[in-house]
This record gives C-alpha cells, sequence and structure tokens, in this order.
C-alpha cells in the first residue's frame, strides 16, 4: 500500500504563536500610541474646546458630543485590533488593546455622566413634557 501524500502545510494565522519579541515590538509601540491619544484628545481635544467656548453652552456640548464620538472610534478600532492580536495568537498585544480598551471604556463612561448631569432635569420639574 502506498501512503498517502500529506496535506499541504497550509499558513495559518492560528496555526502558531507570534514570537514573544515580535509582539512585544508591536504592542508596546501602540499601548504607548494609543493612551497618548486618549489623554492628548481628553485635553487638548474636549478641553481646548471647552476653554475656547467661553462659556458658550452649545459649543461645550458640541464639543462633548464630538469627544465622545472621537473615543467611541477608538474604542471599536481598539477592539478589532484585539481580536485581529488574538487570533494571531499574539497574547502581549492583544492584553495590551484590552487595557486601551478597558480605559477607553472609562473614559467614555466618565464623560457619559458629566453629560447626564448636566443635563439632567431640575428636580423641581414633574412633568417631563412640559420642557421645565
Amino acid at each position: 500500500m502506498t501512503n498517502p501524500l500529506p496535506a499541504p502545510n497550509r499558513w495559518r494565522p492560528w496555526a502558531h504563536r507570534t514570537r514573544r519579541g515580535a509582539d512585544l515590538a508591536l504592542a508596546v509601540p501602540l499601548f504607548l500610541l494609543e493612551t497618548a491619544w486618549l489623554v492628548l484628545d481628553w485635553m487638548f481635544g474636549l478641553g481646548m474646546e471647552v476653554w475656547a467656548a467661553q462659556g458658550d453652552k452649545a459649543q461645550v456640548d458640541a464639543a462633548t458630543l464630538a469627544h465622545i464620538n472621537r473615543v467611541w472610534v477608538l474604542l471599536v478600532a481598539v477592539l478589532i485590533m484585539a481580536v485581529l492580536a488574538g487570533l494571531f495568537r499574539a497574547p502581549w498585544t492583544a492584553i495590551a488593546h484590552l487595557l486601551v480598551a478597558l480605559l477607553a471604556g472609562l473614559i467614555l463612561g466618565a464623560t457619559q455622566h458629566q453629560w447626564d448631569t448636566d443635563h439632567a432635569p431640575s428636580p423641581g420639574c414633574i412633568r417631563y413634557s412640559a420642557n421645565c
């Protein structure tokens, strides 16, 4: 009897674990870049816009909503990158992206809480349909 030919060795991302050096070489700069983007966007993207608004409520609201949308976009991108890192079996890159996703989630929660407390109806307002 003849032996069957072995199946062709196809490269699949999940077949082999990514080398630790390559994994860390990608994880550390991406973690620093994404974290720096979050911090700088909070300081300059939101902070400077609120400062430049000089108390104008409409401009402050627009700046806050723009900041929330930018952080949502970063959160989605980071989660997609974490899934890709998991697919390529790069654990340090996946952990770094999940930490940035946690940080972005905390920022979103804090910003959304601030938005909700700033736009809550006054305690004396009983009927919401009265626009009080």
